[in-house]
């Protein structure tokens, strides 16, 4: 019996920071839990390394970092089922005028959630990014 595909999508979102700014407050645990609403986040900027965010409800590890420009990293809820292997999220940051272009992809989704998770990066994230990052005007002040 075969299993169900894998599930992916695919967001583009814009934000009225740099994206130097951007990929900064995306691996800072402060400014990551702002980007949720306040939620505690564990993230560090190093490869390899483990984080948690949604107090502990999202969990995974960086797999690639490119400065200013990409975020690769595994990705898993405590809605997987355990024999779930991890889905990969990656965040591809393009400057646009004096902001960034935030493209998410969320690939290898365990069949049935591609639209969950889909809604849920809109409802739990770029809802709180959006006032958090438009406040700033362009530079995150230290934490």
């Amino acid at each position: 019996m075969a299993r169900p595909p894998r599930e992916s999508f695919e967001l583009v979102v814009s934000f009225p920071v740099p994206p130097a700014h951007l990929y900064a407050m995306w691996l800072h645990p402060v400014w990551h839990g702002h980007f949720t609403g306040g939620a505690e986040a564990i993230v560090t900027d190093l490869v390899g390394e483990l984080y948690s965010c949604w107090d502990g409800y999202i969990e995974g590890k960086n797999l690639t970092l490119e400065a200013d420009r990409r975020i690769v990293q595994s990705w898993r809820t405590e809605d997987f089922a355990a024999a779930d292997p991890d889905s990969i999220l990656e965040l591809l940051l393009e400057p646009e005028g004096a902001g960034t272009r935030l493209t998410l992809r969320h690939t290898e989704l365990p069949p049935g959630t591609a639209a969950t998770y889909r809604q849920g990066w809109e409802d739990h994230y770029f809802v709180h990014m959006r006032p958090v990052l438009a406040e700033l005007g362009g530079a995150p002040r230290p934490a």
